[in-house]
Formats: C-alpha cells, sequence, structure tokens
C-alpha cells in the first residue's frame, strides 16, 4: 500500500549540491560563453534556461558567480520536473566560461488509483467515525506531468464511492514566447451519497444515503502573470451549479440560507504569491507571501454574495548544525458575517488549522493563526537503486526531522452561531497546540508527519499527515 503510495505521489528530495569550478585564488570577471543542458530527455530547454539569471553574453565576477548558480539550480529543482539538477561553470579561456547544468528527470505519467477517504483528513476519519472502511471513494487519478515537455500539467480525476467526481484540469504555465503568461482550465462535476449539512460542537455532521444528496457542476479560468522569477499573479474566474435534495434543506435550513435547495453564482479570485523558499517541497530556507481575495457571487444566479481576503507569511531559518527554525502567519477574513452555511469557512478547512484541534471544525468570518517550528535533521542519505528496472525512480532520498512546535489561532465566530448558542465552546477565544514529532522527507516530493500534541483544552493525542504542514 505504502509502496504504491509512494510510487505514485512521490517522494521530497533536496536538491543536488551545486557542482562549481572555481579558481579561488582570484576574482575576475568572466563572459558566459554558452549554456549547455544535458539529461533533458523529454522537458523542452526553454523550460529550463527560463529559470536562469544568465545568459549568453553575461559578464559577473567569478566571486558572484558562484551564488547566482546556487540560486538558479533551486529554481529549475523547484519546478518538481526534476529529481536531482546540478550546476558547474567550465573555463573556456580566461575570461569566458560555459555552464553545464545536468538533470535527471522524474517520472511524469501517473495513472493513481483513487482509494481515500471521504473525510477532510485521517485524523477526523479515525477518531470522529470509527475508521468506517464504507467511508471510501475509490476509483481512477490520472497525471501527465511535463505534458509535451513544456512543464504542462493535465490532471483527470473519475471517482466514484461515497463520492462520484469528475475533475478534469489543464494547466499551461506559458503561452507566449517570453514565458511570462499562462491558462489554467478547470471542470468539475460531483454527486456525494455522503454530506456534511451541518457542525455541532465544531464538528461535521453527516447524513448518508443510497440516492444522491448534493450536485455539484462548474468550471473555471485561470490566467496567470510571472514576470519576475519569484512573483506570480493568478486572476480566475469561476462558475458554480449546486442543488441540493429537500431534506438537507430541512434538516438545515440555513445550508444555502432561506431553505433554498439551489445555489448558482459566479466568482473572480486574485492571488498573488512571492516565492523566495529553497526548496517548495520542504523548505528549510527564505520566505514566502501569500494574498488571496475572492468576490462570490457576481449579480447572476441566486443572491450570494460574499467577500473574502487571505494573507499568509512564511520564514524559514538555518540555524547551523542542522538545526532549522519556521514560523508560518494567516489572517482571514470575510464579509458580510452573516452567509449561508454552505460558504462558512475557517480553521479546519484549507490545511490551515491549529495541530491538535484536526477533528474539528472552528468556523467563523474572521480567523489568525500563527505557526512555530523547531527541527533538527536527524538522517539524511541518498540511494542510487541500479536494480530499479524504471530510471527515474532509481534516486531515491530519505531525510528524517526531529521537531517541536507550537500553533496559535483565533477564530471569531459568526453571527448565527451566536444568536443561537451552539458552536461557541471553540471560537472566539485563544487556541493553542504544542507537541513533537518526526518529519520524514523523501523522493517525488512526499513528506509524512508523525505528530504527538498537547492542547490548551487538555486534550492529547497521536496524529498523522501525509503532507508537508506549511
Amino acid at each position: 500500500m505504502w509502496a504504491l503510495i509512494f510510487g505514485f505521489f512521490g517522494l521530497a528530495a533536496q536538491p543536488a549540491t551545486v557542482d562549481t569550478l572555481i579558481n579561488t585564488s582570484s576574482n575576475r570577471l568572466v563572459t558566459i560563453n554558452r549554456v549547455l543542458i544535458i539529461g533533458n530527455k523529454i522537458t523542452k530547454e526553454k523550460i529550463i534556461s527560463r529559470e536562469l539569471d544568465l545568459k549568453p553574453g553575461d559578464t559577473i565576477s567569478t566571486f558572484r558567480l558562484e551564488k547566482v548558480l546556487q540560486q538558479d539550480q533551486r529554481k529549475i529543482y523547484n519546478l518538481r520536473l526534476f529529481n536531482s539538477v546540478s550546476i558547474r561553470w567550465l573555463e573556456v579561456t580566461q575570461s569566458q566560461v560555459d555552464l553545464l547544468i545536468e538533470v535527471n528527470e522524474r517520472w511524469y505519467i501517473f495513472p493513481v488509483p483513487v482509494f481515500e477517504l471521504s473525510d477532510r483528513n485521517f485524523n477526523e476519519w479515525w477518531q470522529n467515525y470509527d475508521h468506517d472502511f464504507s467511508r471510501v471513494n475509490y476509483g481512477l487519478r490520472l497525471y501527465q506531468y511535463n505534458f509535451r515537455g513544456r512543464n504542462e500539467t493535465l490532471r483527470l480525476t473519475a471517482q466514484f464511492g461515497f463520492t462520484r467526481r469528475i475533475e478534469l484540469s489543464y494547466r499551461i504555465p506559458y503561452i507566449d514566447r517570453q514565458q511570462k503568461h499562462g491558462l489554467i482550465f478547470d471542470f468539475n462535476f460531483s454527486e456525494p451519497k455522503n454530506l456534511g449539512y451541518n457542525t455541532e460542537d465544531h464538528k461535521l455532521v453527516f447524513k448518508e444515503g443510497r440516492k444522491v444528496l448534493k450536485t455539484t457542476n462548474g468550471f473555471g479560468i485561470t490566467y496567470t502573470f510571472r514576470k519576475s522569477f519569484y512573483s506570480t499573479h493568478s486572476f480566475n474566474f469561476s462558475y458554480q451549479n449546486n442543488h441540493v435534495i429537500d431534506s438537507i434543506a430541512i434538516l438545515n435550513p440555513n445550508y444555502y440560507g432561506n431553505d433554498r435547495v439551489r445555489q448558482i453564482y459566479g466568482a473572480l479570485t486574485y492571488t498573488f504569491n512571492s516565492e523566495h523558499r529553497d526548496v517548495v517541497a520542504y523548505p528549510l530556507k527564505g520566505y514566502q507571501f501569500t494574498a488571496f481575495a475572492q468576490k462570490v457571487g457576481l449579480g447572476f444566479g441566486t443572491d450570494t454574495n460574499q467577500w473574502e481576503a487571505n494573507i499568509t507569511y512564511a520564514r524559514y531559518f538555518d540555524l547551523t548544525k542542522n538545526f532549522y527554525l519556521s514560523n508560518f502567519s494567516s489572517a482571514y477574513v470575510s464579509t458580510p458575517s452573516q452567509q449561508p452555511y454552505s460558504l462558512y469557512s475557517a480553521l479546519g478547512y484549507r490545511r490551515q488549522l491549529v495541530k491538535g484541534y484536526e477533528v474539528y471544525v472552528i468556523e467563523g468570518p474572521i480567523f489568525l493563526l500563527n505557526k512555530t517550528t523547531f527541527r533538527k535533521k536527524i538522517f539524511s542519505r541518498t540511494w542510487n537503486l541500479e536494480q530499479m528496472p524504471i530510471e527515474q525512480f532509481r534516486y531515491f532520498p530519505l531525510t528524517i526531522y526531529l521537531k517541536s512546535y507550537v500553533d496559535l489561532g483565533y477564530v471569531e465566530n459568526y453571527p448565527y452561531y451566536q444568536e443561537n448558542g451552539f458552536n461557541t465552546r471553540l471560537s472566539n477565544r485563544l487556541l493553542a497546540g504544542a507537541g513533537g514529532g518526526l518529519d520524514i522527507v523523501t523522493a517525488y516530493d512526499a513528506v509524512l508527519r508523525l505528530e504527538y500534541t498537547f492542547t490548551r483544552e487538555k486534550t492529547h493525542g497521536f496524529f498523522f499527515h501525509m503532507k508537508k504542514e506549511f
């Protein structure tokens, strides 16, 4: 089972060290003569050269050259197309050098069997629903990474079980010669027979049935603009058409608001990402800033009106001697605060939560979150598995970090909950979780997190996650 997961979803290697041939006895100016790329059997050279600060004809000092090549190597690795990347410069004459870039490509086609929980996370399924295997979705998910060798991504999902879902996504990072503009197309259709229609004591309440409880279909188109190496702007338009059966509106009249059984709306979204982390899959140095703003309800369909905004900032510090410190902060606000239940959001969604509260959804129009983690690398090794018949899976890195952490959060409750006196136990108060654990980082960007957490409410327990934290 785990071997299948690792093989298909991949396991996060640290990028290979930049290999430079430097004459340390003198600092001199050199001109870039040629850029040579080897190992890219599928990937187009322009996708790799897009990440380079240095081009043929540029002049740079040999002392500064090493630092620039390290930055370029990380940018190429963060494309997530290669198991390893190395860059070195070769002296042609006293004043000219060639750049040699060597990459080891990943496997790009993954037909992945879907066998996953219908709940938000493993811990909710294990604790709230008694690890009931009937709450499982199955099907097939097809990933085609680096489609046409242009870093395009094609994703198709055909899922059955508790939730029947069809999803299609096609991401084109660059549609112009300058490689600054891109497009993403999305289509989604789902028919769940298991639906969280309400929240009681900060836990989702589900209705199960033999027939479909909700039908959702929609589409979206996103325009992306990446002017510099480190900043990306995204503008998205999406359309959603949702319908629930009558019993859902009876059980929760506020599900779509005013006893409605249908919700139709358009949404406009702007996202900004400033990415300065060393390795996106599992950062240890650098920082990231993101901003998100969305308007739900564009004057057509049902009477839907919501503004959302979320900003995050993450900072990572290398304390030397294999010690690392990271801090993540997030602030979210939505208005107006009176919304139908289907548009509620807060801690517990979008992978933003206080550790130790994984089994809860703490909803509200405003939340604040801060997460601090202290890590120590205790094991790191890379194997070259020559016996592996598929070349792209021969590179197998494994790194283990011992960690401790403190998470703090605050959620302002929805007026609807306050007026009716429920879901008030964890809102409008400081949330705190602290503990320790292990992070296991391996190939193809997989991160396994084993954590034991104590909360302010004097609860404690073991929690397991299969994605990086932030």
